[in-house]
């Protein structure tokens, strides 16, 4: 049989013999979600800090006395490839903490030398006379020396900001206690003795400052740093006992509450006529308030006037050993306090942790958390905060932290109480209509977060997340 293909046949569409779904839905009910929102995370660090009242929106922390020595990282400018120290950065050598004067400091910059250098090289040998202060400006170097059976050990690892040398520009006879090794390709800058003791001769107050350094009170100092509290133990007999009082710092630190806010707006045809089977002004107060204690948590990591990320103690900190978060670097950090509460780190940094553990043949603990199995090292939780930055290098950092003000550790700090308030330290307060028919609420949360000491927080910088080609 010959079937007919010319263009002019054509074959005519079914006939609709029932109601379609397209206009049954004109009769019919739907079923609804509430409004989704991808930014929700388990914020973590707003459920396992210690919230502290903080009436009158400042908290003090009071500690002993502490001789401050300088142990801060010191910053630098680039200029294409030319790098230089920001003189007043040079504040934050113990040698020169507290000295101002702009003129001699920018003098001592000037004359620090740039030296580049490269993966593997020998910067300093162990034995070796030292007369010279390096600053590094960019780069990894770990420092290794000679045990008491002859092997060798790893000491430290410095990164960007550190310094090793400074005890080289005042003894002549200084010598090299380790050996520094460039793990990575990078730059430092060079300080030599004889440089500084030209700009020294040349200035009256710098020489008065460093005298001053040279007498500082070091004996009377604890390991820790504080002015140690004076007493006898062992004696016999009728021995003269020595008074002692603990003495406080004259200036300490204090914590004001900071602000996240913003105004929510809600038309009033909009909460008066499509307000069911949802509250309109109830979901939208809602998706604000979620989107505020994102924020929150984001500052408590990243302000820099009191998020954890800026202001731990920069002996607190470490350097990885090899770039990815390996088991011994978890236990580097966890052993450099009592009491840990838990790990913080980016999933991804997570990841990495895993995948090391993987290589070592070592399974993670398990430990129950608010009713949830969540990973664990050591019996110490490692909780995910999405907010710990990630740097286009893909690197990262993890935090460990002791919580709560009887264990002189983190603490976040509220107040509660406030008018119109809707959670604990959130307020949402309604500001009127205006001539347009929209209905305004401010919607205010304070907050901020103290270390207590600075052991309480400890960040392994600088950790490697990306996967490495085997």
């Amino acid at each position: 049989m010959t079937v007919d293909s010319s263009p002019d046949t054509q074959l005519e569409p079914p006939r609709q013999s029932s109601l379609g779904t397209a206009a049954a839905r004109n009769l019919a009910t739907t079923t609804k979600s509430a409004p989704q929102m991808q930014e929700i995370s388990d914020r973590w660090l707003l459920r396992m800090l210690p919230w502290v009242e903080t009436k009158g929106g400042v908290y003090r922390v009071n500690r002993r006395l502490t001789y401050t020595v300088g142990d801060g990282r010191v910053e630098f400018v680039q200029d294409g490839a030319d790098v230089r120290v920001i003189p007043r950065e040079l504040g934050e050598l113990a040698l020169l903490r507290g000295f101002d004067d702009v003129e001699v400091l920018t003098a001592i910059a000037g004359r620090c030398v740039q030296r580049d250098f490269e993966a593997g090289e020998t910067l300093v040998e162990r034995g070796a006379p030292a007369d010279r202060l390096h600053l590094i400006a960019h780069g990894r170097i770990s420092q290794t020396s000679v045990g008491g059976y002859g092997d060798e050990l790893a000491l430290d690892v410095l990164g960007d900001g550190d310094r090793f040398g400074e005890h080289a520009l005042l003894d002549e006879n200084a010598r090299w206690e380790h050996t520094a090794t460039a793990e990575t390709s990078g730059t430092l800058l060079s300080l030599s003795r004889a440089d500084f003791e030209a700009v020294l001769s040349a200035a009256p107050d710098l020489r008065d400052h460093v005298e001053g350094f040279k007498s500082l009170p070091r004996q009377r100092q604890n390991h820790r740093g504080e002015a140690e509290i004076a007493m006898s133990a062992g004696h016999h007999g009728e021995h003269g006992l020595p008074g002692a009082f603990a003495d406080y710092e004259a200036h300490p630190r204090e914590y004001e509450l900071s602000a996240a806010q913003t105004i929510l707006r809600v038309h009033t045809r909009v909460a008066d006529l499509f307000n069911g089977p949802m509250n309109q002004t109830k979901e939208q107060l809602r998706l604000t308030v979620e989107a505020l204690r994102e924020r929150q948590e984001h500052e408590l990591i990243n302000n820099r006037e009191f998020g954890l990320l800026h202001n731990a103690d920069f002996k607190q900190r470490i350097q990885p050993r090899s770039g990815p978060p390996t088991p011994d670097d978890m236990d580097e950090l966890l052993c450099r306090r009592r009491g840990s509460k838990f790990y913080l780190a980016h999933p991804l940094a997570i990841a990495a942790i895993g995948r090391e553990f993987n290589a070592r043949g070592l399974c993670p603990d398990q430990v129950d958390l608010d009713g949830r199995r969540v990973q664990a090292w050591r019996g110490v939780p490692i909780l995910p905060c999405d907010k710990i930055p990630i740097t286009k290098e893909k690197t990262s950092s993890i935090l460990i932290m002791r919580t709560g003000e009887d264990n002189q550790g983190v603490i976040g700090l509220r107040q509660t109480g406030l008018p119109d308030e809707y959670e604990p330290g959130l307020s949402v307060r309604f500001m009127g209509l205006d001539e347009q028919a929209i209905t305004s609420y401010l919607v205010s949360t304070y907050y901020s977060a103290a270390i207590l000491v600075p052991d309480a927080l400890g960040v392994l910088e600088n950790v490697q997340i990306a996967r490495r080609i085997s």
